[in-house]
């Protein structure tokens, strides 16, 4: 067989195997306290008392967006993605580049745009945009933002640390976010620090790839499962519009479980902080809905508790390369 035949035929790796193939590959000291695996990385800079936490995210012309998005939007949802991520780990971002790949029909009104987007959101939160590069993608339009934040060192939340029989908890909705959502939501960062403030999760992560995938990481990482209650988990209204619309679209609960682009925080937490951490969370964010959503169990795997019994729930959510 030839080599362009056998290159053909090779299956390309999925997104996750395709990490687990680079990480081993990749030189750290000892300042990295946390590499490539997390939601970002943490370093130790020599800050007294904090870590820095190092986050890249892109958002890709027909995966993330439309060539007929709103330019504000995507550049909003290009910085905003990387600001979830700051608040998965608990952090606040402070500094951030961006690089714009431009295809060959781009034009000066549209670069302003995208940029009117970023700068307006980044001082939304106190983001300082430092630099960046320019480069041609013909092709389509790719923004790839970069941001460095910090965090108080005995604050920073891990995917690593659930345990059996914690809650498992998440904000706002999910499910249904091609309606517009995922050009508009709000990264949870004051949610997330207020909640390693005062009761620190055991573990916490951003939901982008759905909460199936993304709960499945932090499970993955403490070799433990999840018992979801179908009844508890809050199922944004656009999922259901789009099921009644469409015999195509995904029923509410599989959308729920598996659309992705929520970017909601997904935390693990001690049974026995659950009430006052409710109770509290309540009255410090009354606009932001908080669930508790099941619990983790010994048992590796995802079941979901439905009124005719517990089932197994095998799909994974959004994954690149497949």
């Amino acid at each position: 067989m030839s080599d362009e035949k056998k290159n053909a035929s090779a299956k390309s790796p999925s997104e996750l195997e395709l990490l687990a193939r680079l990480k081993t590959k990749l030189p750290v000291d000892d300042s990295v306290i946390v590499g490539a695996g997390d939601d970002c990385a943490v370093i130790d800079a020599g800050i007294p008392g904090k870590w820095q936490l190092h986050k890249t995210d892109a958002v890709v012309e027909g995966i993330h967006f439309t060539r007929d998005t709103d330019p504000k939007k995507v550049g909003r949802k290009a910085i905003a993605r990387a600001l979830s991520d700051i608040a998965a780990m608990a952090g606040t971002p402070r500094w951030a580049t961006i690089s714009l790949g431009l295809p060959d029909s781009f034009t000066g009104e549209l670069v302003d745009m995208i940029y009117e987007g970023i700068t307006s959101f980044a001082k939304l939160k106190d983001v300082a945009i430092v630099g960046g590069e320019t480069v041609s993608t013909p092709e389509r339009l790719v923004i790839s933002v970069t941001v460095i934040g910090e965090v108080e060192r005995d604050k920073c939340v891990l995917r690593s640390g659930a345990k059996s029989g914690d809650g498992i908890w998440v904000t706002g909705e999910m499910g249904g976010s091609i309606s517009g959502h995922h050009l508009d939501f709000l990264p949870r960062l004051e949610e997330a620090r207020w909640l390693a403030a005062n009761f620190l999760p055991t573990a916490m992560i951003d939901l982008s790839d759905g909460l199936a995938g993304d709960l499945g990481h932090l499970l993955d990482e403490a070799n433990a499962g999840a018992e979801l209650l179908e009844a508890a988990l809050p199922i944004r209204r656009d999922a259901r519009i789009l099921a009644r619309e469409s015999n195509a679209a995904k029923p509410p609960l599989i959308a729920a479980l598996t659309d992705g682009e929520d970017y909601e925080l997904c935390f693990t937490l001690s049974p026995g902080n659950a009430v006052k951490m409710l109770d509290e969370f309540r009255q410090a964010f009354p606009e932001t809905l908080i669930s508790c959503i099941g619990k983790v169990i010994n048992e590796p795997g995802l079941k979901i508790k439905q009124k005719d019994g517990i089932k197994e729930f095998a799909a994974r959510g959004f994954v690149h390369f497949q």
